[in-house]
């Protein structure tokens, strides 16, 4: 692992890191995230009772409509070809926690990172903008990598 900062140039301008001359790569990431809500808010959720409708099913979408727009929201990230993208949610009712996590894959010459983490917040936000009219007090947070496979840094599993 390096500590060079690799999107500056010798000037200390920004540049798009040159990725022409890298192999390609299987490489996957996951990133994690939460919305902490209140216990009613999240029971509402469960019982399909919010009038935007199916929180988890909108936010997935979101998630991955997400992913495929990083390179326009995130500047210096190359765009990438997405082979999959994946959420998951996870929910604790008696605590109104809801995990979400994020899988994204690809097979290329950059790190697939930045999509998942751009996933698992849009996401977030989704259910924040689904729920707040009954829930002003949720609070997102948490969100991280938790591994990455592939590429020259190879493995990566957040302990």
């Amino acid at each position: 692992m390096t500590d060079e900062l690799t999107h500056f140039d010798k000037d200390g301008k920004a540049v798009m890191v040159d990725v022409g001359e890298k192999p390609l790569s299987a490489r996957v990431a996951t990133a994690g995230g939460m919305v902490q809500m209140k216990p009613e808010t999240l029971q509402q959720i469960l019982a399909q009772r919010i009038k935007k409708g199916d929180v988890f099913s909108v936010a997935r979408l979101a998630g991955i409509m997400a992913a495929k727009q990083t390179p326009a929201l995130i500047p210096l990230c190359h765009p990438l070809p997405l082979s999959s993208v994946e959420l998951d949610f996870n929910s604790d009712p008696l605590s109104g926690r809801v995990a979400i996590s994020a899988t994204t894959k690809v097979t290329g010459q950059t790190g697939i990172e930045m999509e998942a983490l751009m996933a698992v917040s849009v996401a977030a936000l989704t259910i924040y903008d689904m729920c707040k009219a009954i829930d002003k007090e949720m609070v997102i947070g948490e969100i991280c990598l938790l591994k990455k496979t592939g590429g020259k840094s190879g493995t990566f599993v957040r302990s």
